[in-house]
């Protein structure tokens, strides 16, 4: 006679934690121990009399409540229950960040219960006494972040699994045969989730699209795009629409506007760049100050709401600059033509114009809807050499064209007027306490195929600085104007410096010999000023100009004024580029609005949509940053034999990040692949210390490397150490 089968006694210290956990999801049921056990699969004699002693124990504890005899439930205790939002680390466990609790909160991987990086989850915190550090459990996952995730398939012969390179998403997607689609085995794909089970080790999703072959341009460019939930085309039924839009300019729309195409007007843009949406014109007044106007491209006049047109532009939010491509918010036939302040051509625009004195002040101010005829379009360059050599010839290795032309003498005396004013509108901003973050922007110079042949830096000369002082101007008047109403306005808003970051910051540039002063907010305005005219230049510029930038807050959309602290303005708006960003089209809407007399706006109404917008501008910024590192592996890809001498711009535990010099390219040594010494990573001095030579490799120090691997999907560089550069200095 066989002896009946068992299931294995699971030998458990106790049950408690277990018998918390099944109790505070289900807070309103009660449980027996039967039931509690079929929970924890388990039914043999020895785990049952377990886990009715810890249901004893519990209810002596005060944690669970025996609401009828042999049945139990979790006591409400909500202090120890939080809602907030998973981070997690890249290495499958997590943190909980909730406004409530002091600090974040560790959450181990098998306490992670289905949580996905940045969903909104509940709670359970253990340890919350003095002197021990907190720890969690997820109890429920309230709202995905997401739900779509790129990845690469692996076919197998009756299902499927999506892995994605993404370090913190910990587990990999299950597919069912029936929901692979058309996709091939190792092919790059957009994957939904669909449900995760709840003793599934995977979640099951199904392949939404198939984006190509990994390591193709194409592929990975829309992956990119994918990842963060980024169109890359738009609805034919959008195109569609914007096609049949009447962009014609008529007599009698002209009739409802200012006329200002009789005065002197020019664009100052990127070198290749398609959408003007700014035009600055100029005019002398016959009591010596000067009439300047900023106009905008008067995109709410095309973009009527409640279309699909405006609920496409809505839902895009922004545009989006990829480094071989831009993903515009509005339609071609818009964004490059009817909206575009292109040169010789009448547009309609939204106007601030200001009477402005010699010292820069203003004097008067109008705005309203406007129609103006653009007589010139510069390129930064362009009127560079105007503000730089006074003379009116441009000479043909700087021209758009290609060709040597000569500019009018009045654009030129134009030109340099407003450089002088922006100057002195600049100076007064700085002496406010607005912060100068011209950092280095990395930019690649790419053949037809969108292959990367050489990397340059754009860096803002007093051409941009023209341009930058004049919208800052119009948007800060605007906001200005109708926060003075304490009307519904949308505002751009910056928050003061994350204290704790500044301090983490004054760790990292201590070792290079900088500081900042915190006595107060004046002085640390002042000092970072002082940073960066220090670190402009030197080798160690954009890992410095890269931390700045983090220790500051995140500026932000909101109806709530706070101000803006980087540039040291009570108000300030986004009114100048509504052809790719949402919030200005929304800020041209509500000025027109209260021109017209109107009362104030729904301000909950407004509020919902900021809070989308600045997701989204969020998302779009991630996707441009992918995009960049994608191009930086790929041109390291067809470097693999070259040495390249980089600075040391991160230290770990597990080895250093390191930034090329001549190029801004980063990537890592790990600690494993420098075989002169065994190295340990030193906390303290933020270091790597050898064991034998005592050696140490510290940021800032400079290394010479080479290629190691270039991984395009991971977007991820691995160099291999060579030497230290011995060489003083510069």
């Amino acid at each position: 006679m066989s002896k009946r089968l068992r299931k294995p006694v699971k030998k458990e210290k106790d049950f408690s934690d277990k018998i918390i956990k099944i109790l505070s999801q289900s807070a309103n049921k009660a449980f027996n121990y039967k039931q509690i056990g079929a929970n924890l699969d388990l039914d043999d004699t020895q785990s049952r009399n377990q886990i009715i002693k810890d249901l004893k124990i519990l209810a002596s504890q005060d944690k669970i409540i025996e609401s009828e005899p042999g049945k139990y439930l979790i006591k409400a205790a909500s202090q120890d229950y939080y809602e907030g939002k998973i981070d997690m680390t890249g290495r499958k466990t997590a943190y909980f960040v909730c406004a409530e609790l002091e600090e974040d909160v560790f959450i181990p991987t098998n306490n992670l219960n289905h949580a996905l990086d940045k969903d909104i989850v509940k709670v359970y915190v253990y340890n919350k006494r003095k002197g021990k550090k907190p720890e969690g459990e997820v109890i429920e996952v309230i709202e995905r972040n997401k739900t779509d995730f790129v990845g690469v398939i692996d076919i197998q012969k009756n299902f499927s699994f999506v892995s994605t390179a993404n370090p913190k998403m910990y587990t990999d997607i299950f597919i069912p045969k029936d929901k692979i689609g058309e996709a091939e085995q190792g092919d790059v794909v957009l994957v939904h989730i669909e449900d995760w089970p709840k003793k599934a080790d995977s979640p099951f999703g199904t392949v939404v699209k198939v984006l190509g072959k990994p390591g193709e341009h194409d592929t990975e460019i829309h992956a990119i795009l994918a990842e963060y939930g980024l169109p890359s085309e738009f609805p034919i039924e959008v195109e569609t629409f914007a096609q049949k839009i009447d962009t014609s300019i008529t007599a009698d729309e002209i009739a409802n506007r200012r006329d200002m195409r009789d005065t002197l007007t020019f664009t100052i843009d990127p070198k290749d760049a398609k959408d003007f949406d700014d035009a600055l014109s100029f005019k002398k007044l016959e009591n010596g100050n000067y009439e300047i106007g900023i106009h905008i491209a008067d995109v709410s006049y095309y973009l009527e709401e409640g279309t699909i047109l405006d609920d496409e532009a809505y839902q895009r939010a922004t545009s989006v600059y990829l480094v071989d491509r831009v993903v515009p918010m509005l339609p071609e036939v818009l964004s490059n033509f009817a909206c575009s302040l292109r040169p010789q051509e009448e547009k309609y625009t939204f106007s601030a114009v200001f009477e402005i004195s010699e010292q820069a002040q203003v004097v008067n101010q109008w705005f309203g809807r406007t129609v103006i005829f653009s007589d010139q379009r510069f390129a930064y360059e362009e009127a560079q050499h105007i503000i730089e050599t006074k003379e009116d010839t441009i000479p043909e290795d700087i021209s758009i064209t290609g060709e040597s032309y000569v500019v009018a003498p009045e654009i030129v005396a134009a030109t340099l007027k407003l450089d002088e004013l922006a100057k002195i509108l600049r100076r007064k901003r700085m002496a406010d306490g607005a912060i100068s973050f011209d950092k280095v922007e990395v930019k690649f110079n790419l053949d037809d195929a969108g292959e990367p042949q050489g990397v340059y830096f754009k860096v803002s000369r007093d051409a941009n600085h023209l341009i930058e002082e004049f919208m800052l101007l119009a948007n800060k008047k605007v906001a200005e104007y109708i926060g003075k109403q304490k009307k519904t306005f949308i505002y751009r808003i910056h928050d003061e410096p994350n204290e704790d970051k500044l301090i983490a910051m004054q760790t990292v540039i201590a070792k290079f010999g900088y500081k900042i002063d915190f006595r107060n907010k004046g002085d640390v305005s002042k000092s970072l000023n002082q940073l960066m005219a220090d670190v402009n230049g030197k080798k160690e510029q954009n890992l410095i100009d890269t931390l700045a930038i983090r220790s500051m807050s995140k500026a932000k959309y909101s109806t709530d004024n706070i101000g803006h602290y980087g540039l040291a303005f009570d108000y300030y708006s986004h009114f100048t580029s509504p052809i790719r960003r949402y919030p200005d089209v929304m800020v041209h809407r509500l000025l027109q609005f209260y021109l017209d007399g109107a009362k104030s706006a729904d301000e909950e109404v407004y509020e919902k949509k900021c809070l989308h917008c600045s997701t989204m501008e969020g998302l779009a910024t991630n996707a441009e940053r992918d995009s960049i590192k994608y191009m930086q592996v790929k041109y390291m890809q067809d470097h693999q034999d070259e040495e390249f001498l980089g600075v040391i711009s991160g230290v770990t535990e597990w080895g250093i990040y390191v930034e090329i010099i001549e190029n801004k390219c980063e990537g890592m040594v790990r600690i494993r692949d420098i075989k002169d010494d065994y190295y340990t990573f030193d906390e303290k001095q933020y270091a790597l210390v050898g064991a034998t030579s005592n050696d140490i490799l510290q940021l800032g120090d400079e290394i010479y490397v080479k290629v190691k691997n270039a991984d395009l999907v991971k977007k991820q560089l691995d160099f291999n150490f060579l030497r230290r550069n011995t060489e003083p200095k510069k």
